[in-house]
């Protein structure tokens, strides 16, 4: 008993202690090991959050930056300028490359400082626990969290290698202001990118993570220059620079951006919320994730049409009134929408006129009616009479619709003058021959939505519709009849570069017929020619001395709305103006405004492009016309005007209403006048002329 007491005695504490050390030994390996597969298990963690999206116009010049709350952008590595990444290790985590997430000495070191302290103010956080907290986790200090961020670490390390780890770290360090990463830091500080930044300015960023608002050189200059300093000297012992290079890089002067200039005018604004609406559509995706999302959003704005169109609309319209604006001008061909006006100012209200309102666009919906015509029967020689006229509605009222100014023919005019000078009259009576469903089957079919009722007075536009509306079908016009959408995006990529969407370029599918459509078109001429002035001048009158090449158009008017649309074969516009709560436009000189903006933009917009008129359909024939009986022309009729007409449906007969009169008071037929002038006069004139 003696023996076997002795030998415990000598023997048993240490087997039961080596027996528990194995034990701890075995648990913590255990632990570590699940912890292992457990963070195996769980994957690779995202190495990205937040990051800005990017709008840029039509020549890829970025024209807005979009973010969440924060204000990032991610670039590579290799786009950083290497004095900056050294200055960042070298300060935050000197042996990254060499441990695994946690650096075990400096955790040790900073134990002993704080033991000596007694308290916390040594930290240990590796680049890579930094980055997982900054990506993952807030920045409370309780254990819950510290052991999250472990975990995030190991993730990173065992997923990533370190190259990838250090890039998203310095993508997503906070760097005051409301800037994160070195791209965005870079660029609000020295409004340089992050590969343009010299060793000073590297080691004045690489110094405000550690306390944004304490080393922000904006507010604690002395502060940033102080551990500038610092970082400086931690690169010369590190032996990345010279004791020569330190000393230069602090004398050297710091160039910061006005922080007045960080809030530069935004290009477009109105344009760029259409841009986000459309990139939601496309994308199907939220708003606030493509604000954060790193996308780059290739647009049609051409800047220098904004920029005209923008500065047009503000030397046009006076301070002294309250007078909105919704313009937009896009390409007839593409849909690509160049230019946007929404409003007279953003800041003040962000309710886009040119999009979003719905007002009544008066005349300028009758081009879709006498397209209508045109498909029905009717040519640019169609006569109707010009005089008050009543119409008895199916619910048994009466409607009288009413000329400018109580101003009529009081006798037929033809289709080319009664859209030129807009007559009331043969629009509602054309309208209701056609039948009114007819109006509204043709008006749907080219792009316009919304309620549109089928009255007599919707050839005078009743109904509300929006610019961009207008816009997109007065563009089958100027292309030939074709689908065309109006649209702001052309491409897609998202933060790798990976395309994401990209426009189909393909031509649209043909909506209304070729050759009526060129008809149409060239009826639309009409407004700017003073060759048909009858009982009132051509509507385009007071703008013609300002167009020097054809375009094609019509101008509207009602008690609250001022209208002008129009087009080239290169570019449609369209011009609302009015007040935002439906104010009546008393003045006359603001029912002006809509045609002046348009006119001067349209002339300056096509100052630099080859002089092009709108080319014949091979379906179309051209004569000359008398404008007041829609007759072949003649040498008596005082004016004449080329009109086309669908081949087979020209006229064949010459007008007689400007014959001479014989003596006995009646009007004479050309062949009596041939036969008087006994030269073949009228008839030789007429084979030159067709």
């Amino acid at each position: 008993m003696d023996r076997i007491l002795s030998t415990f005695k000598r023997t048993g504490p240490w087997k039961w202690i080596t027996i528990g050390m194995v034990s701890v030994t075995g648990l913590g390996l255990s632990a570590i090991a699940g912890v292992l597969l457990y963070c195996y298990l769980l994957g690779a963690p995202p190495l990205k959050n937040q990051q800005n999206t990017i709008f840029y116009d039509d020549n890829a010049q970025v024209i807005g930056v979009e973010h969440g709350s924060e204000n990032r952008y991610w670039i590579e590595l290799d786009e950083m300028t290497p004095a900056f990444i050294q200055a960042t290790i070298a300060t935050e985590d000197r042996r990254f490359y060499e441990h695994f997430g946690f650096d075990f000495k400096r955790i040790a070191a900073a134990i002993y400082h704080d033991i000596q302290s007694m308290s916390k103010a040594q930290g240990a956080s590796t680049i890579t626990q930094q980055y997982a907290r900054n990506l993952y986790l807030s920045h409370e200090k309780t254990w819950t969290r510290k052991i999250k961020e472990a975990l995030y670490a190991v993730r990173l390390e065992m997923f990533y290698d370190k190259d990838e780890i250090l890039e998203g770290y310095l993508n997503t360090i906070y760097y005051g202001h409301g800037a994160y990463g070195i791209e965005a830091a870079s660029r609000y500080y020295f409004q340089k990118d992050a590969h343009e930044l010299n060793l000073a300015e590297s080691a004045l960023l690489a110094a405000i993570p550690k306390g944004p608002s304490y080393y922000s050189p904006y507010t604690h200059m002395e502060n940033a220059k102080r551990r500038q300093h610092l970082i400086l000297e931690n690169l010369q012992k590190t032996d990345y620079i010279t004791e020569q290079q330190k000393v230069r890089a602090l004398q050297a002067s710091l160039e910061l951006a006005p922080q007045e200039e960080q809030y530069q005018k935004q290009v477009a604004p109105y344009f760029q919320d259409v841009v986000m609406k459309e990139a939601e559509q496309l994308l199907q995706l939220d708003e606030e994730s493509i604000r954060a999302g790193g996308y780059h959003v290739f647009t049609s704005l051409d800047t220098d049409l904004q920029k005209e169109l923008e500065t047009i609309v503000e030397e046009t319209i006076p301070n002294s009134t309250d007078l909105q604006v919704g313009a937009m001008s896009m390409d007839p061909q593409t849909g690509d929408i160049v230019a946007m006006v929404g409003g007279r100012d953003y800041e003040e209200s962000s309710y886009n006129r040119a999009v979003q309102a719905k007002r009544m666009p008066g005349s300028t919906f009758k081009p879709f009616l006498y397209y209508a015509a045109l498909e029905n029967g009717y040519t640019p020689a169609t006569t109707l009479m010009s005089k008050p006229t009543y119409f008895e509605l199916e619910d048994g009222n009466v409607y009288e619709p009413s000329n400018y100014n109580g101003y009529y023919a009081y006798e037929p005019i033809t289709l080319a003058q009664a859209i030129a000078l807009s007559d009331n009259v043969y629009a509602v009576k054309t309208n209701v021959f056609l039948g009114e469903e007819t109006l509204v089957e043709t008006a749907q079919r080219m792009g316009i939505s919304g309620s549109l009722p089928a009255v007599p007075s919707l050839a005078l536009g009743t109904a509300s519709v929006s610019v961009q509306e207008m816009v997109g079908a007065y563009s089958l016009f100027a292309n030939g009849g074709k689908e065309v959408t109006p649209q702001t995006i052309q491409r897609i990529t998202d933060s790798h570069g990976h395309t994401v969407y990209e426009r189909n370029e393909e031509a649209g599918e043909q909506i209304i017929d070729e050759d009526n459509a060129f008809v149409m078109a060239h009826l639309m001429t009409g407004m700017f020619d003073e060759s048909l002035n009858d009982y009132m001048k051509v509507t385009g009158s007071s703008i013609t001395d300002k167009l020097s090449r054809p375009f094609a158009g019509k101008s509207g008017t009602t008690q609250t709305d001022s209208w002008m649309i129009g087009f080239s074969p290169e570019l449609t516009t369209g011009i609302w103006t009015g007040y935002d709560q439906n104010k009546p436009i008393d003045k006359v000189k603001e029912h002006q405004y809509a045609k002046d903006i348009w006119a001067d933009f349209m002339e300056n917009s096509h100052k630099d492009l080859p002089y092009d008129q709108f080319t014949p359909t091979d379906g179309v024939v051209g004569v000359y016309i008398d404008p007041d009986s829609g007759h072949l022309a003649t040498p008596y009729c005082a004016h004449h005007r080329l009109a086309y007409f669908v081949e087979g449906t020209e006229p064949s007969s010459y007008c007689e209403l400007h014959l001479p009169i014989d003596e006995n008071g009646e009007r004479q037929t050309p062949e009596e006048v041939d036969k008087k002038k006994n030269k073949g006069g009228l008839k030789n004139w007429l084979d030159i002329m067709f």
